[in-house]
């Protein structure tokens, strides 16, 4: 009897012990991060594009009714790295080489000094730090120079061929390449997820170390690439048309419960084509993206094939992460992983309805016919898929990337940490949240402290709030949330937002929407309540003053 008593003592000890062992255990870190995503694109928001491993870490953790971004690539990776807006990252519009020094330190074009990135805060608290990908924060502040211990991507510019190995590097200085195929052998993305493997296998030979691994994509933004077989698949989905594939994610939008309240989200009018040169605008300059039936089938086919290059390099990305999840279960990692998925800014219009074609971006547009639809995405090809199906991707949403309205700043946003996020699961969260929040956020959960001073430099304070309360259904405090980009501008507070547009066809000045009614910013509510008006843009003019707009 006494040996029973002391085995089950001594059970009860080791069962103690495991479990203190792992409530002491730093969670690993994944972040995954799309290039102009469209908001409802992944399938578990609403997207006919598949999905499926993405989906699971949605349906089985945390989707959020959207997560705020900075409307550009740049300035919303610099936001997400540091905490701080934009512009006291030092990224106020665009990375540049030749910064206007009177402008001041928001406009340097690469990241300031006075500011810590993710992979120098997790370092102190003894993360290795792994970055793959596209890095748009300058190379002048590369990874390897900003926190990370590795790195495989392009740390320069804003897009690269997705066919040539050359266009990428492998970081520190002097470090071989561990995966180097040739031409015709290799695609970005999925080199992007094979590094990601191969850095998440060497963070395993450092036992007991937690680990940070940055996966930057660079899919599905232009030029869009993919291989052939996965393109072909999407291609007679695509020649259904805009029009009826947005018919289609806004009832499937309803399905998978994004929708809440109908009353609160329509679907607007197709978008209008930005004011630019005809030769960029196709034509559309300042007029509504056309009616899918009102074009020839030429261009139909033409524009189907653009589209379904698009959706397959999101499947490309959603494969990478089924790999990854499963690496990660089969090591035992999976449980205490933090896994967050997003996107910098909403789908992107450059340039007119019918896209372009060549890195020049100089407004060439192909109609690819016969045989030569087979070559869209292909080698020696670089197009884009233009504005309106741009507006699909962010179905219900108004207008595209590099705007401050909803569907230029507003991106999906999946939580799923198996060991933290367990009765929530499955839940969609409605708080107002924006990417200066995951430095907070992942302070808190790995326990690093968010220095004052670094590298001898005084650090800003942080302008983001923890998320961590969201996990389990709490709310946050109703806070300020601040845009702008290149004349762009907005505020939202508690469920108001004024929002200032640009390169419009009628008289720019704010509009005013109640988000908690019109989630899709339908009824412009400025003319009845100037007073809110107001109060919005007083606050805006003051932060801009205090971040040096």
């Amino acid at each position: 009897m006494k040996f029973l008593q002391y085995l089950l003592i001594g059970l009860v000890l080791i069962i103690s012990v495991s479990c203190q062992e792992k409530a002491n255990q730093k969670p690993n870190v994944l972040f995954v991060l799309f290039d102009d995503l469209g908001y409802s694109d992944l399938g578990c928001y609403g997207g006919e594009i598949k999905t499926p491993h993405i989906d699971k870490l949605g349906i089985n953790g945390l989707r959020y009714e959207s997560i705020y971004n900075s409307a550009r690539c740049c300035p919303s990776r610099a936001a997400l790295m540091t905490g701080l807006y934009p512009p006291q990252a030092g990224i106020a519009n665009f990375t540049t080489n030749k910064p206007k020094k009177d402008l001041g330190p928001a406009y340097l074009g690469h990241l300031r000094d006075d500011c810590v990135t993710l992979g120098e805060v997790l370092k102190t608290v003894g993360y290795s730090t792994y970055y793959v990908g596209k890095w748009h924060m300058h190379e002048k502040t590369s990874p390897v120079k900003r926190g990370f211990d590795e790195f495989y991507g392009y740390d320069m510019g804003y897009a690269q061929d997705q066919w040539d190995p050359n266009a990428y590097v492998r970081k520190p200085e002097g470090r071989a390449k561990e995966i180097d195929k040739p031409e015709g052998e290799f695609y970005a993305t999925d080199i992007f997820n094979d590094y990601a493997l191969e850095f998440l296998k060497q963070a395993r030979e450092k036992e007991d170390q937690p680990w940070f691994l940055f996966l930057s994509h660079s899919s599905p933004h232009f030029p869009v690439q993919a291989p052939k077989e996965t393109i072909d698949k999407y291609f007679e989905t695509y020649m259904k048309g805009w029009d009826k594939i947005r018919e289609e994610r806004f009832a499937q939008l309803k399905n998978v419960g994004l929708i809440e309240n109908e009353d609160r989200w329509t679907l607007p009018e197709r978008a209008l084509v930005p004011v630019d040169r005809d030769v960029v605008a196709n034509g559309y300059s300042g007029n509504q993206n056309p009616a899918w039936d009102s074009l020839d089938i030429d261009r139909q086919r033409d524009l189907a094939r653009r589209m379904a290059t698009f959706a397959a390099m999101v499947e490309h990305v959603d494969n990478g992460v089924g790999q990854i999840v499963e690496y990660l279960k089969e090591t035992g990692q999976y449980d205490n992983t933090i896994i967050m998925v997003t996107s910098d800014n909403g789908a992107c219009y450059e340039w007119g309805p019918f896209g372009f074609d060549g890195p020049s971006r100089k407004g060439i547009t192909i109609l690819h016919k016969g045989d030569s639809l087979n070559l869209v995405g292909q080698i020696g090809s670089s197009p884009s898929y233009g504005s309106a199906w741009a507006n699909m991707c962010n179905t219900p949403l108004r207008l595209y990337k590099h705007f401050t309205h909803e569907g230029g700043v507003a991106s999906p946003f999946i939580v799923h940490w198996p060991d933290q996020i367990k009765e929530n699961t499955g839940n969609w969260i409605r708080e107002r949240t924006h990417l200066i929040d995951i430095m907070p956020t992942l302070c808190e959960v790995t326990g690093a402290q968010y220095p004052e001073t670094f590298n001898e430099y005084s650090i800003q304070a942080m302008e983001g709030v923890s998320l961590v309360n969201t996990f389990n259904g709490g709310q946050l405090e109703e806070r300020p949330i601040f845009f702008s980009h290149y004349g762009a501008k907005a505020v939202v507070l508690g469920d108001w937002k004024a929002v200032w547009g640009k390169n419009m066809p009628y008289e720019i000045q704010w509009e005013l929407y109640n988000l908690k009614e019109d989630r899709c910013e339908t009824n412009d509510l400025a003319a009845k309540f100037p007073e809110k008006v107001e109060e919005l843009s007083a606050m805006w003019d003051e932060y801009a003053e205090r971040v040096g707009l």
